[in-house]
């Protein structure tokens, strides 16, 4: 095959072409093709008499998530094949909205006799096409500091086949297995059998096997995943897995924000799993805030994505028996809870962010160097080829529909926590705050909600100008006295993220470092990253960039 410069960008290395050759399409060996790979692109051309721009596809390798070369079963066949997978933006039909759609180009390589020399070529061009595409790979977005995994990656896949519409195990094997298989990453699936049983195995896993930990299900099993990690001895290490999602649940907060945060317009259902797909074989690895979480009574928890009381919380959890209407049951429970509007009475106090606080880094802020597993392990699946194995489990939903009973052992405090770093801002709940925290004056509340992702679900943008870590709670309460009305169009606008442009006097939203509620009424809900928590006093910490989550 020639190596050849492109004559009208003779100046520009950009578009140098470093590969060159002439191979027919493997679906019709009656046309042949002129094929060229520069730094960004792959150049298929059709060696045919119609106009150029016809028969011209420039293929972004941005784009690209794999690239192999193999020979057939047939031994009187000595030609090699050359496969590259893509995932371009493209609009759908009779729509404005973009979206990545799956793009297979093969090619017949059977320029020489030898059968091995063909397949040689061909793991050339394979070669080239993966070393470009992960080039390409900014390792910065937006100023975030990003690391790659390794290649080829392994990865632990938890499925709940129970979450949103119960269809999880079914987008696994429509979407999911293949793009993983064109990307060339081994992984092993585990299916959920009951409530914990990921806190569990986690909690005990040996994770040098694993370059990630991937969950396919709503937010819920997720909240299992890194409380486990931090009930480790090891949890230092432990939470410096990188984390992967993607949405099989019902709200699928977190997955609609990684999709967010990639820059990409909105999209929803199995769109926005092939976009979260995508960005999951892509393998850059960015810093998450995590935020300790402290009752009244039992250990500390650790959420990724919320705190809420009132209103959203009531939703949340009333909804559940809309669950077989996916994304839609929000909006049912919605329209439910506007029609029997409550008021909660509390006292809330927080401690304010400042620019400084966007600037600084903790222990394991933006500036700390980015570790991924990488440890082999005799145990650990060979990376040899992209197979899975799969632990098969009886099923049932992971997500509790009953508030959570804690145990009944007094709360240690942060300092002596068995698991996780030691909050600094916070006090005892049953001290006093500090003379720097700001005390809200209202006492009547419809609802209070602390978020640290962008998303609050898939159609849902209520915390725009958040990303993965930058180190605040981005909080949200809505005095009593809203309209119904005024509460709708506030909702309405969060689908667009333009909520808080309606000027609506009794909507406050603050940046804050930390948080602590008492409810005072004698009923009510909270939720931590969707699950039910304990009801009573409650406070929040932010550890900036404590997790590692894979974003693309």
């Amino acid at each position: 095959m020639d190596q050849r410069r492109a004559e009208p960008d003779r100046n520009n290395s950009i578009n140098l072409v470093s590969l060159y050759g002439e191979f027919t399409l493997t679906a019709n060996r009656k046309v042949r093709c002129a094929v060229s790979l520069t730094e960004r692109d792959l150049i298929v051309q059709r060696l045919t008499s119609a106009p150029v721009g016809r028969n011209k596809v420039m293929l972004s390798l941005k784009d690209c998530v794999g690239c192999r070369a193999y020979r057939e079963d047939d031994n009187a066949d000595p030609a090699a094949y050359l496969a590259a997978h893509f995932y371009p933006l493209r609009r759908r039909w009779m729509s404005s909205r973009v979206s990545r759609q799956r793009a297979e180009h093969c090619f017949r390589l059977a320029a020489l006799q030898d059968p091995r020399a063909n397949l040689e070529e061909a793991e050339k061009w394979a070669r080239a096409v993966r070393e470009r595409s992960a080039r390409l790979q900014s390792l910065k977005r937006d100023g975030v500091s990003m690391s790659a995994l390794s290649r080829p990656s392994r990865m632990m896949l938890l499925v709940n086949p129970q979450s949103g519409k119960g269809q999880a195990l079914t987008l696994y094997y429509n979407h999911v297995q293949p793009m993983l298989s064109e990307a060339g990453v081994t992984h092993t699936l585990v299916i959920t059998e009951r409530q914990n049983h990921a806190r569990e195995l986690v909690k005990e896993a040996d994770l040098s096997q694993w370059d990630a930990l991937v969950i396919m299900s709503g937010d819920g099993l997720l909240f299992e995943v890194i409380n486990g990690l931090l009930e480790r001895p090891d949890w230092e290490e432990a939470v410096r897995t990188p984390l992967g999602i993607l949405p099989g649940g019902s709200g699928n907060a977190l997955a609609a924000s990684v999709h967010h945060y990639s820059g990409a317009s909105l999209v929803s259902t199995e769109e926005l799993l092939v976009s979260c797909g995508f960005l999951l074989c892509q393998g850059l690895v960015a810093h998450m805030d995590l935020i300790s979480i402290h009752l009244s009574s039992g250990p500390r928890l650790f959420s990724f994505l919320s705190l809420a009381w009132g209103f959203v919380a009531d939703v949340d959890i009333e909804s559940e028996k809309y669950r077989h209407a996916g994304a839609a049951r929000f909006t049912v429970g919605t329209m439910v809870r506007l029609a029997s509007l409550r008021v909660y009475k509390g006292k809330l106090a927080y401690l304010p962010a400042t620019e400084d606080d966007h600037s600084e880094d903790e222990g394991s802020g933006n500036n700390t160097t980015l570790r991924c597993n990488s440890q082999a392990s005799s145990l650990a699946p060979s990376r040899d080829s992209p197979c899975q194995n799969t632990f098969h489990n009886s099923c049932h939903s992971n997500n509790s529909h009953k508030v959570r009973r804690t145990e009944s052992t007094p709360r240690q405090s942060a300092s002596k926590a068995p698991g996780g770093p030691p909050d600094t801002l916070l006090p005892p709940l049953d001290h006093p705050l500090p003379s720097d925290w700001v005390v809200v004056q209202e006492e009547d509340f419809v609802l209070m909600l602390a978020m640290y992702q962008s998303h609050l679900a898939e159609d849902l943008l209520a915390a725009p100008d958040a990303t993965s870590d930058d180190g605040v709670i981005h909080m949200f309460y809505v005095r009593a006295g809203i309209s119904r009305a005024a509460l709708l169009k506030m909702f309405l606008a969060m689908e667009k993220g333009e909520h808080l442009a309606t000027n609506c006097q009794h909507v406050v939203h603050a940046k804050v470092r930390a948080l602590r509620l008492e409810p005072h009424s004698p009923k009510g809900t909270i939720t931590v990253d969707g699950e039910v928590v304990e009801y009573g006093p409650v406070q929040a910490e932010v550890h900036r960039g404590l997790a590692r989550l894979i974003t693309g």
